[in-house]
């Protein structure tokens, strides 16, 4: 295990040598969860990428298990916000689960009784061992989303890196991946999730909020503030029910900027109205 999962000083990070965010500074420990909120276009899945190394840095400093980004090897997972599943339509949902496992035992080795028992263990998890015989393309969004949350999950990875991962989960589903997350920082795994869901950050140890530019960067207790989230999402907490507000314009990545938010959309966190999570 190594002493620092990630390290990042005065980094920027973009797409071929163009800034998107710029000036971030953190270091997450092994066991410790870092959720990137923001809203699309923020910057939160070209943050994951960098880490993940399929993307070069622009500037600064990023180390990732004391090495270089892209250098990790089996000590990543990363789930991506999109899945190609084109060619995976034959597959049972437990045979894509499986393919976590390939990384470390190699894709024409046969698995062994404990890679059998991490499949189980992580579908069970995600509360998905009952869709184990059925074929992935006749899955829910949700349920497709379980199965990979799940297949990350068995590769027992010392970092995980999760774009929206609790997308298309209905409420039953998401408990099931905090229990998830607690499970895996309790082994020592490093998570680093990019997220809008403010609830879901407020259970990690860092949040890092970021709209084009670092908003803030701290325990969730001292970043997740009214005056930050109305910088990040352009959002107030409505006097009549405590709710925090998304303006729907901020979901197509358009900034008002500080001190105008808007009062309108859903509160960060609702269910997903197509695709979500059917049955367990």
């Amino acid at each position: 295990m190594t002493t620092t999962a990630i390290s990042a000083h005065n980094l920027t990070i973009g797409y071929g040598g163009n800034p998107v965010v710029s000036g971030i500074t953190l270091t997450l420990a092994p066991g410790q969860w870092l959720a990137v909120v923001g809203t699309n276009g923020s910057g939160k899945s070209t943050l994951l990428k960098s880490i993940a190394g399929f993307i070069p840095t622009v500037d600064g400093r990023l180390e990732v298990l004391d090495g270089v980004p892209g250098s990790g090897g089996t000590g990543v997972a990363y789930l991506s916000q999109s899945h190609e599943q084109g060619f995976l339509l034959p597959f049972r949902a437990k045979d894509v689960v499986r393919m976590g496992r390939w990384s470390v035992r190699g894709l024409l080795r046969r698995l062994r009784r404990e890679d059998e028992r991490y499949v189980d263990d992580a579908m069970i998890a995600m509360g998905a061992e009952a869709l184990a015989d059925r074929p992935l393309g006749a899955l829910s969004g949700g349920q497709c989303q379980r199965v990979h949350l799940a297949q990350a999950a068995c590769r027992r990875a010392d970092l995980l890196l999760l774009d929206e991962p609790t997308s298309g989960l209905d409420a039953a589903s998401r408990e099931r991946f905090l229990t998830l997350m607690d499970f895996e920082r309790s082994r020592g795994a490093a998570i680093v999730s990019a997220t809008h869901d403010v609830r879901e950050a407020a259970r990690a140890d860092l949040v890092l909020l970021v709209a084009e530019r670092v908003v803030a960067c701290g325990p969730p207790t001292e970043v997740l503030t009214a005056t930050a989230l109305a910088d990040t999402f352009g959002v107030i907490i409505s006097d009549a029910t405590g709710a925090v507000v998304i303006d729907p314009h901020h979901e197509h990545g358009h900034h008002h900027g500080p001190g105008t938010p808007r009062v309108r959309g859903h509160a960060p966190g609702h269910d997903h109205e197509h695709g979500h999570d059917h049955g367990h």
